[in-house]
């Protein structure tokens, strides 16, 4: 915990996300409270396909989402999740033709999670 997830499309190949997450991470941990930098665990997706409205060309899509331990209210959720697209506007270059949907959401985890570390 927490546990991060990123999809992007294939627009954004370019965007250097190793460095998005080692920025992300300390993020987490000063607006999460009870989070902990070892803890943080990012995994980036890349999308095989996006279609936004009607149009499959023009569209540039980035999400991430973070999954916390229950107990953060919904300010602190939002606040982290503002926090995060700006992170996103701060990689993701804006492209000719091409329009950016970058967006963050934060949840709990589901009570039944569990994790090894071996």
């Amino acid at each position: 915990m927490p546990q991060i997830k990123v999809e992007h499309s294939g627009h954004l190949d370019g965007v250097d996300w190793e460095e998005f997450a080692l920025e992300l991470h300390p993020l987490v941990v000063r607006l999460a409270p009870g989070a902990r930098l070892e803890a943080c665990k990012t995994r980036v997706l890349r999308s095989a396909a996006d279609v936004v409205g009607a149009d499959r060309e023009r569209h540039a899509i980035a999400n991430v989402s973070i999954a916390l331990m229950a107990g953060r209210s919904e300010k602190t959720k939002g606040h982290l999740a503002d926090a995060v697209v700006e992170l996103l506007r701060k990689h993701v270059e804006p492209m000719d033709g091409v329009r950016l949907h970058l967006s963050a959401e934060i949840r709990d985890l589901d009570p039944s999670y569990r994790k090894a570390e071996v």
